[in-house]
């Protein structure tokens, strides 16, 4: 499944969340899981992330402060270091986990700073090597 939105959600999917990732996502695709793989691609990454109105800074702070509600730990911690690709600097991921807190419940925000730190952690070992 190649087409444009595809193609643009590939780009931005892969200057979000690393490259690496997003490899390893396509490749372990199989048969049961690739119409997910392709979905997420092209409606996320390249219809929604691709639109112009918000920047992928923004688009960044709006998806912690949802995930960080859902309790999607998975999708939490691969979010926090993509938003620390675009640009967002600990002390903003801070201020949106701590008014998470406050409008969705402090075991949602207790959470979603401990996989945060996990994440930093991450990035930090990631960019020392």
């Amino acid at each position: 499944m190649r087409n444009d939105k595809y193609e643009q959600g590939l780009k931005i999917r892969t200057q979000v969340l690393g490259e690496a990732y997003v490899q390893r996502s396509i490749e372990n695709a199989d048969d049961f899981t690739r119409p997910l793989q392709e979905m997420v691609t092209e409606y996320c990454w390249g219809h929604v992330w691709g639109r112009e109105g918000l920047s992928l800074k923004e688009r960044s702070m709006i998806n912690l402060a949802m995930i960080s509600a859902l309790n999607r730990p998975h999708e939490l911690k691969l979010h926090v270091r993509g938003a620390l690709r675009n640009g967002l600097s600990r002390e903003q991921i801070r201020e949106i986990l701590l008014q998470v807190g406050i409008y969705c419940g402090v075991p949602a925000a207790v959470d979603s700073f401990r996989l945060a730190r996990e994440a930093f952690a991450e990035a930090d070992a990631e960019a020392s090597s």
